[in-house]
Parts: C-alpha cells; structure tokens; sequence
C-alpha cells in the first residue's frame, strides 16, 4: 500500500499547485491567528478553489468557536474539519454532527497515557493525526518541528485511520514509515524555507520519499 501524504499549512497557490501535481492527497489550511500559516476565510477559499476533487481539503483550526467553524463550513471549499486544540470529545461529536463533514483529531504523543487518549478520540472522530507535544512555551499546538518517539504507536490497532505528524522532513519520512507502521503522513515546516513559506522542490522530495518507503 501506496502511503498518502497531506501537506499542511498552505499559503500560496504555488505551494497548492505543487503539492497537488507532485501527488498529494490531502492539503491543509490553517485557520489560527497565532500561526505563521494563518488564513482568511476568503484567502483559503481561493486555494481551495484550485485544488481537483481528488484531493482532500482539510481545514485545522485549534479550540474554534462556532463563528468560526460556521464560516468555514460554508465558505472555505474544505472537505474536512482538523481539530488540534483542546477540544473534548463531546465537542468532537457536537461538531461532527453539526456541519456533516468527516472530523480529524490531532491527539499530541509524548507517553503511554496519550496513546490511550488517542484511543477515545477514535470513538467520536473519523480519522486520528499523531503528532508531538509542543514545548511549554510554544504558541501553537503543531508545525513546531518536533517529533515523537514512534515505537510508541508502533504495533498499537486502531478502529479509524490514523496520520503520523511532528518533524518530518524528505530525509526522515521513510524512516518513520518504517518505524511506526504509519499509512498515512503529515508535514508543514518540514517542507519550509521560512515559517509559512513552502519549497516547491522539497514538497516534491517529501511525497516521492513518503510514497517510496
């Protein structure tokens, strides 16, 4: 099996049309002001717009209220919701419910303890996303480059699809793979020349690499 790769954070049509040529399968935008990969509603829906119905339009936002949300559902061209704050399970299933779209949980992966989580969250969303905890003084929750010890979801079963996320680059995503069993992987800074600004050529480098491996 083929591994499917989604690339986070876009910002520019050409970092959308680069991803989509070179074969992604999910794309992400990101809808949190204290992110360096923050956009308007109206901002992603112009990417949005240049992206084929083949690939799936994710939307991260992180603990959002239901403006938000509403003004993202309606008007983002998003096929999917990406949670990476806080949000409780009965938020998850509320907003799942609510606007008739597929949910992700992003579930941050620093011990045992939150593998369990990680296993609740399955209960209420339709895709779950590992990634690293942030450090204690970071402002965001993810693209902070960071990744986790794999040997810790490595061999665990899951009843929902899952994305491997936190630090990954063209040069270590192989190695992940193999490392956690993952099918599925995510990246943002780890295809950056700055915060917010994506290498075409690395974006490239890092789906051969993942669909390699």
């Amino acid at each position: 099996m083929t591994c499917a790769v989604k690339i986070c954070g876009l910002m520019s049509a050409d970092a959308v049309d680069a991803s989509v040529e070179a074969g992604a399968d999910m794309v992400g935008f990101v809808f949190f002001p204290p992110s360096p990969r923050s956009l308007s509603v109206a901002d992603a829906a112009a990417l949005t717009a240049r992206v084929p119905d083949h690939v799936m339009r994710v939307a991260l936002s992180v603990d959002a209220d239901d403006t938000l949300l509403d003004a993202i559902a309606a008007d983002a061209g998003v096929d999917m919701m990406q949670f990476h704050g806080h949000e409780p399970l009965e938020r998850i299933s509320e907003v799942r419910d609510r606007y008739g779209l597929p949910v992700m949980k992003a579930v941050a992966i620093s011990g045992p303890e939150d593998v369990t989580r990680g296993h609740a969250y399955a209960d209420v969303a339709d895709r779950l996303m590992f990634d690293a905890k942030p450090p204690m003084d970071a402002t965001r929750p993810g693209g902070n480059a960071l990744s986790f010890d794999w040997q810790l979801i490595a061999g665990e079963s899951w009843s929902k699809p899952w994305i491997l996320a936190g630090g990954l680059t063209p040069q270590n995503v192989a190695d992940a793979i193999a490392a956690s069993g993952a099918t599925a992987v995510d990246v943002s800074s780890g295809v950056e020349d700055a915060p917010g600004v994506k290498n075409p050529e690395n974006i490239r480098g890092f789906i051969t690499a993942a669909k390699g491996a």
